[in-house]
């Protein structure tokens, strides 16, 4: 049931990451061992550092205070995703899932988080070669782990502008492979966002339809119905994404998977964001047009405030969401 309650405001909060002196002493993962940050370190001429062939994943954890205790979100939906995009890029002997999610386990564990973390699990190409191929190269995994906080406003909601710059097809680079290179891309969406004076961008395909923010996937909110796009609109296929939709469906809202036109966008009730980094944040503004009433709306309010108690383990009907860290 949708019930109206007004959002505090907030100031604007944006890259919340810690600053670069404070991660030496944290404990990572790095080629077959826990190390300190400032000791795991790899050659110039490692193949990913030159070229982007590496493939990673973003994990939140969530500090729950009153069970003083850590919660990582859809680890292991997490894991099978980095495990298909290790098969795009051609990496072999990848660990199994059950032992990727010890490893990211253990690595929280080891530093001993009392708040919010972001995990970050990579698989990269190591041999220090020159040569642009995927091919007869070998690959290391790290997995970091440091403090975070909100990457969007998710209290105030968000401004947004279409991107002059197109999602990459998938036949170019896969988009439902978490390629670093492949960030490269959006990174030219967010900074023209930014720069423009919005905080997020909108991508288009290649054929003008809405494909996602620059690192998020969107939900457009019509006459009750929430509108995603489908995956073979050349967008990730989002661990986030996922469970907004299992929590629409709960929640009774029904969801559509259809392409959506940007003049949408502009006629929309609503529309919000969700991905691992932003979370779930609501789109107030598009191309200086307001969305709904220029607030955050009903439908996104309620996603918002299910979804933060849903990752604290404050729902018990979405406790297959979690995994306790000791």
């Amino acid at each position: 049931m949708l019930t109206e309650k007004p959002d505090s405001p907030t100031a604007p909060v944006t890259h919340h990451a810690p600053k670069a002196g404070s991660l030496d002493d944290l404990v990572c993962y790095f080629e077959g061992d826990w190390v300190a940050m400032r000791d795991a370190k790899v050659s110039i001429m490692t193949h990913a550092f030159m070229y982007g062939t590496a493939t990673f994943e973003g994990i939140r954890a969530y500090w729950n205070a009153d069970e003083q205790r850590l919660y990582g979100l859809k680890l292991r939906e997490h894991v099978e995703r980095i495990r298909q995009s290790c098969k795009i890029l051609l990496m072999r002997d990848i660990p199994t899932v059950d032992e990727l999610i010890r490893l990211i386990v253990e690595t929280v564990r080891r530093n001993g988080f009392r708040q919010d973390v972001y995990i970050r699990p990579s698989f990269y190409k190591s041999t220090l070669a020159i040569g642009v191929r995927l091919h007869e190269l070998d690959n290391e995994l790290y997995i970091i782990a440091v403090p975070f906080g909100d990457y969007l406003d998710t209290d105030s909601g968000v401004r947004v502008m279409t991107s002059t710059w197109r999602r990459n097809a998938d036949e170019a680079l896969p988009a439902r492979g978490k390629i670093v290179g492949g960030y490269v891309n959006m990174a030219f969406q967010k900074t023209e966002a930014e720069l423009n004076g919005f905080d997020e961008a909108i991508v288009l395909t290649a054929d003008g339809h809405v494909n996602e923010a620059s690192a998020a996937n969107l939900f457009v909110v019509r006459d009750g119905v929430a509108l995603t796009p489908p995956v073979s609109d050349d967008l990730l296929e989002g661990v986030t994404r996922k469970a907004v939709m299992e929590l629409l469906a709960i929640e009774g809202i029904p969801v559509e998977i259809r392409s959506i036109d940007r003049s949408e966008l502009y006629v929309a009730d609503e529309v919000f964001l969700c991905g691992t980094g932003v979370q779930i944040s609501s789109v107030i503004e598009v191309d200086h047009r307001p969305v709904g009433s220029g607030a955050i709306g009903p439908i996104g309010r309620l996603v918002r405030d299910r979804y933060f108690d849903a990752v604290r383990g404050r729902l018990p009907e979405y406790s297959h969401w979690l995994t306790p860290i000791e």
